[in-house]
């Protein structure tokens, strides 16, 4: 049986989501919401699609339709309100990256997710990727890991708001390879020192090219460069990646199959088990999130495992800023200060307050659980 859906958001993404809706046999979608109703007519249009309810208020279209969960493109200032507005009224959600616009308001959304008792999944789509699997097996045979490099070089002219943003590439795009660090090394960031500048020729107002160097917790460091006005011999939108390890190295340009170079004097290494295929993209998080609902296991990206991703690139912002080394749990930290100030909802300021250490609350959410 299929699961309605409500989505929300008409703009660009939100019709690429349509499409994944469309095309998942475990979804039914039934309405959009769009403050401009327009909009979501449009695009249902476009899609071919007739008789579809629109609106302007996601809680409200879903109890008119019957719907079983709320699938979030909005724009990240929206997350929060979006996102907390259906976990209250009773309504799992799937949302577009980041979580929301700032770690502290990805607390809230964690403390009201844990007192709801429905899922909050965050799609970092671009961990739906089989090739990406394939190379954290190879990672897997590599013993003792050193360091993992992406090098992210492009060239596009989006025009619009990201070319008006301080930190184009950092806020925008840095969130998908952090998170696909912290997947690859199975590790989390302890720390992080970035610099960003912005080359003469650069069509961005904001810094569009940055380097940070994470340390991780087993000791390995994550070294991200990139450059979001880079043309000639560009990357991958995936990046090229190099693992080193004890035992050789593993090579993934983003696009083909991952390669592995075992170390000439390392001795024998054991062949990779063959890698899940997770899906591709948002169609494979559509898919996870879905299965989930039916009691299937919790996906990748459930707000409790996301928020560091989303805290990574806060630090590599901070440290920036200021020219210095920054401490993930410090961002943390002013981040929960901050959730407790800003908190509206008496029932989501008491599990915040109830958190002995956000680390520690990040961990036991992760904990397996029956998804509703």
């Amino acid at each position: 049986m299929s699961t309605p859906v409500v989505l929300v958001g008409a703009g660009g993404m939100g019709r690429a989501w349509l499409a994944a809706i469309q095309a998942d046999p475990g979804a039914e979608l039934a309405g959009v919401v769009d403050l401009d109703t327009s909009a979501a007519r449009a695009a249902l249009a476009d899609a071919g699609l007739s008789g579809v309810p629109v609106g302007t208020d996601a809680v409200a279209l879903a109890r008119e339709t019957g719907a079983r969960a709320v699938v979030d493109v909005t724009v990240p200032a929206a997350h929060h309100p979006v996102t907390t507005a259906a976990l209250v009224a009773g309504l799992p959600v799937l949302g577009e990256k980041p979580a929301a616009a700032t770690v502290a308001e990805s607390l809230s959304l964690v403390a009201a997710a844990e007192v709801t008792g429905q899922l909050f999944v965050v799609s970092q789509s671009r961990r739906y990727n089989r090739r990406l699997f394939a190379f954290r097996e190879q990672a897997r045979t590599l013993g003792d890991l050193g360091v993992l490099t992406t090098e992210f070089f492009k060239a596009p002219r989006f025009g619009g708001f990201r070319e008006e943003m301080a930190h184009p590439l950092l806020l925008d795009m840095a969130i998908h390879p952090f998170d696909t660090a912290r997947f690859l090394l199975g590790a989390e960031p302890v720390s992080v020192y970035c610099e960003e500048f912005n080359p003469p020729w650069s069509w961005y107002d904001g810094d569009a090219a940055a380097t940070a160097v994470f340390e991780m917790t087993g000791g390995q460091r994550y070294v991200y460069t990139g450059s979001w006005c880079s043309p000639g011999r560009e990357t991958s939108w995936n990046g090229e990646w190099r693992l080193s390890g004890a035992q050789g190295t593993a090579r993934w340009d983003g696009d083909h199959d991952p390669e592995l170079d075992p170390a000439p004097d390392g001795g024998p290494v054991d062949p990779p088990d063959p890698a899940a295929d997770p899906g591709e993209g948002i169609a494979g998080s559509l898919a996870t999130f879905l299965a989930a609902l039916d009691g299937g296991p919790v996906p990748m990206g459930e707000v409790h495992e996301n928020v560091l991703s989303l805290v990574m690139v806060e630090a590599a912002v901070e440290s920036a800023r200021t020219g210095s080394r920054v401490l993930l749990d410090d961002v943390l930290e002013r981040a929960y200060r901050q959730a407790l100030a800003q908190e509206t909802r008496d029932d989501v300021r008491a599990r915040l307050e109830s958190w002995t250490s956000v680390r520690a609350a990040l961990e036991l959410g992760r904990a397996p659980a029956t998804a509703r």
